[in-house]
């Protein structure tokens, strides 16, 4: 045991600081953990084996729960919606056309059946989340016309397309036909859906309801949401990852409690997750293996980054009017990443007897992907000049603090109210609010954290959003 969990501490500590170093260079900081993996396993100095892809599908899809759902968390939706239309046609239609073109070539390239093709065409036709949130995010890099919260919306959100077109590809692979596809598909979708909303809205307003005292236990009620929004999901034929998005933006963008506490903790949820899904991702690789599929994997990466990504990058947005130097961006900015990896896996698993190594074969492509569209998206948004200067992206996540007018409400303490008999420091308001002065009887009090709240009292409170605050009031009226 003792060794295990040092070799995970050193696991870690290397991770943090390789990363911190080699960010200087313009190293893409999630390659250094796919790298790290690599260097310790069989084939590297290591020598750890590891080829059990049931376990790494396993670890790999709890970190993409946290991964998208802190992507749906963080994505703020009043920037999101001018352009969350194109974000949803590229989100599913474009995947759509992405996954038919690649999986046409891949039969064609690797002279396999077609049905083979389409699985890879789907396992590697989605954008690659934790690489764009990270990429935009590592490098501050906010973008002209709204182009950095359609990359986010459109990335956080077509994993689950993807992995909806994979299980369909491997259930007409493994029945040659299914006359209960359109009914699959409804579940997916609308389970997905409608469980997302549910759950993101009832924990919303269960939030504002219930004081929890500690502030730690908000994040674990959260993160344990996020977990049954995709067991929940999954187990009734729905979309878990759709569902996993849904619930994390709904949250995001409502008024909850604790919610600075909350973005610090899944920012660093996140990052361990992708630490250890990379890592896992690059433990499970053999690079001996890799030059065996190079130049089918560095063809099939030329063809997705060249045809397949801008085809239906072009074919949506032009609809749109959007102007083709964003179009040219969007198209590059299509990283292939984690989560084709995973769903790679999850073909491999389902379906043991391809004719082709499809874990190395997608494998080399996102590791083309990342090293080379990852380093480059910097460059070529400068060169575009589509780099939005003296601004930053971090305004397009719902942890952006804006500076907001202040308005002052007044806030009665009644007797059924959940402020009464609290101390201020353990009383809940909406993030953001302060508590100005306390007015009891005819005394006016200057409040501090050990200040008893009474029935009575009537507190003075600046706020940068008055009516979430009135209603916070209403709520707490006999």
């Amino acid at each position: 045991m003792n060794h295990i969990l040092l070799l995970l501490a050193i696991i870690l500590l290397v991770s943090v600081t390789s990363s911190k170093l080699l960010y200087r260079y313009g190293v893409p900081t999630l390659l250094i953990f796919l790298v790290m993996g690599m260097l310790f396993g069989s084939d590297g100095p290591g020598g750890v084996y590891f080829d059990d892809y049931e376990t790494a599908r396993r670890i790999c899809s709890v970190g993409l729960i946290f991964i998208i759902f802190y992507g749906g968390f963080g994505t703020s939706w009043k920037h999101a919606r001018p352009v969350a239309a194109q974000a949803v046609w590229m989100a599913s239609l474009g995947v759509v056309i992405t996954a038919a073109l690649t999986g046409l070539f891949c039969s064609w390239l690797l002279n396999c059946d077609l049905w083979q093709g389409m699985l890879i065409g789907a396992v590697i036709s989605s954008t690659d989340a934790a690489s764009v949130f990270a990429i935009l995010r590592s490098r501050k890099l906010n973008l002209k016309g709204g182009l950095a919260s359609l990359l986010e919306v459109e990335s956080g959100s077509n994993d689950p397309t993807a992995y909806m077109l994979t299980l369909i590809v491997l259930r007409l692979m493994g029945q040659g036909g299914d006359t209960h596809l359109g009914l699959m598909i409804a579940l997916q979708v609308g389970v997905g859906l409608g469980l997302g909303a549910l759950l993101g809205l009832g924990t919303s307003a269960l939030l504002r309801r219930v004081d929890l005292e500690i502030e730690g236990l908000y994040s674990i009620l959260i993160a344990a949401v996020a977990l049954l929004a995709y067991a929940l999901s999954e187990s009734v034929g729905g979309n878990g990852y759709l569902c996993v998005y849904v619930a994390g933006i709904i949250l995001g963008n409502s008024h909850i409690p604790r919610k600075k506490s909350l973005v610090p903790f899944f920012d660093g949820l996140s990052w361990l997750m992708q630490i250890a899904l990379f890592f896992t991702l690059g433990l499970l690789a053999f690079p001996s293996r890799l030059p065996e599929v190079a130049v089918p994997g560095t063809l099939l990466f030329l063809f997705v980054l060249l045809v397949a990504r801008p085809v239906a990058t072009f074919a949506i947005l032009s609809w749109f009017r959007t102007p083709v130097k964003q179009q040219v961006l969007v198209s590059w900015v299509g990283l292939r990443g984690a989560a084709s990896i995973v769903f790679a896996i999850y073909a491999v698993t389902y379906h043991p007897l391809l004719e082709h190594d499809l874990f190395h074969l997608v494998f080399i492509l996102c590791l083309l992907s990342i090293v080379i569209q990852g380093t480059l998206i910097p460059r070529i948004a400068k060169r575009l000049n589509l780099v939005e200067n003296g601004e930053s992206v971090l305004k397009t996540f719902t942890d952006y603090e804006e500076e907001l007018p202040s308005e002052l409400v007044e806030l009665k303490i009644e007797a059924c109210s959940p402020l009464a008999g609290k101390r201020l420091r353990d009383a809940v308001f909406l993030e953001g609010t302060l508590v100005v002065m306390l007015k009891r009887n005819r005394d006016v009090i200057i409040p501090n954290g050990a200040t008893e709240l009474r029935v009575g009292d009537r507190l003075v409170l600046s706020t940068q959003d008055r009516d979430a605050l009135e209603q916070q009031a209403e709520e707490n009226r006999c």
